[in-house]
């Protein structure tokens, strides 16, 4: 029955993880008044575990792009009962996005430019804003080092600093798995 609550592309099996995860929503699901009308219709498409380091793990649930409006709606009450069941674990909620790369050309009856929103910029930035969610991003700076490297300062809203700052370091090794660039959390 928890096979209900994931859906794989191309009709692939989910792994051990990806369906504790999805029988944990459908507990969820069957057990709270509150999430009994909202999960119904909800599904997610993969789950992942992140080491953070320092013996923490963070759980990524990726979800199907036109339900991510649906899932951000009960997010904040979503992921508190899911860090109670994971304990000691963070849980960030990505939708399932997809990238198109720069020689991508249209079929025939459709012509015209790759969306700007496939593009791997766009794909990044919004990953950032999916993690990140309950708080909004206020600015960005991209501070270069001598040596070459790059580091993105991503400057976050004060008014959920309270909820937000122990999940600081777990958003930046998660951002950083998912697209290999290095970036830092600060309050404005």
């Amino acid at each position: 029955m928890a096979s209900s609550k994931i859906v794989k592309a191309k009709g692939a099996s989910p792994d051990e993880f990806e369906l504790t995860v999805a029988e944990e929503l459908l507990r969820l699901q069957s057990s709270d008044a509150e999430f009994k009308a909202t999960l119904r219709d909800l599904y997610i498409t993969a789950a992942k575990e992140v080491d953070c380091g320092s013996g923490r793990k963070a759980i990524v649930i990726y979800v199907p792009y036109k339900l991510h409006k649906a899932f951000k709606a009960i997010q904040h009450r979503l992921v508190r009962e899911l860090e109670k069941k994971f304990s000691g674990s963070h849980v960030v909620i990505i939708a399932q996005r997809s990238i198109l790369g720069k020689s991508y050309a249209r079929d025939q009856k459709t012509k015209g430019l790759r969306p700007r929103s496939r593009t791997l910029t766009a794909v990044q930035e919004a990953i950032l804003d999916d993690i990140v969610y309950p708080t909004e991003i206020e600015g960005k700076r991209t501070r270069c080092k001598v040596d070459g490297s790059k580091l993105l300062k991503v400057y976050l809203n004060d008014k959920d600093k309270v909820n937000i700052e122990t999940k600081l370091g777990t958003y930046a090794v998660v951002y950083n798995k998912l697209t290999n660039k290095n970036v830092s959390f600060v309050f404005e």
